[in-house]
């Protein structure tokens, strides 16, 4: 089937098998290796990227399903040579080590920015809770890194949510 999307800000066109997950069209046919293929069951999180500005799995997504979609990578989330401020902070608050999750931790952060509303952890239902360090770890949940750099994680986070 062929498919049309926004990726990274730039219009593709692309033929792919009904069966493809969004992961595969991007690291395959499109190039992309920023997303990385940890568990393909949904699980850790390191396949997280940006469809239409949310957060999403690209190992469970097909990719016929974000035909007219906007996809965000993380090689998008940058401004040219210009980190995205999140991808700044990671450098400086040492939220890395293997780097194997940390472009969907990246993605995932920034689509968190803009979730608005509580979350599991979240007090008082009517009233905003802000990002704070525990609200950046419920919401940050489902991206797992197996080297433990959370507390690096929920540092930058917090600064830039700052």
């Amino acid at each position: 089937m062929e498919i049309t999307l926004q990726v990274n800000g730039r219009p593709r066109t692309v033929d792919v098998d009904p069966r493809m997950s969004l992961l595969d069209l991007l690291r395959e046919r499109l190039g992309l290796i920023g997303a990385k293929k940890g568990c393909d069951h949904g699980q850790c999180g390191a396949c997280t990227v940006l469809i239409d500005g949310r957060r999403a799995l690209s190992c469970l997504a097909l990719g016929v399903a974000v035909d007219g979609s906007e996809v965000t990578t993380v090689e998008g989330l940058a401004d040219g040579d210009e980190l995205h401020p999140l991808q700044a902070a990671f450098i400086e608050h040492d939220a890395f080590q293997c780097g194997y999750c940390t472009p969907g931790q990246l993605c995932s952060a920034a689509g968190m920015l803009g979730e608005p509303g509580p979350s599991a952890v979240t007090e008082d239902l009517l009233v905003d809770p802000g990002l704070t360090p525990e609200e950046i770890r419920e919401r940050m949940s489902g991206n797992l890194c197996r080297c433990g750099a959370y507390v690096n994680i929920v540092t930058a986070i917090s600064e830039v949510a700052r």
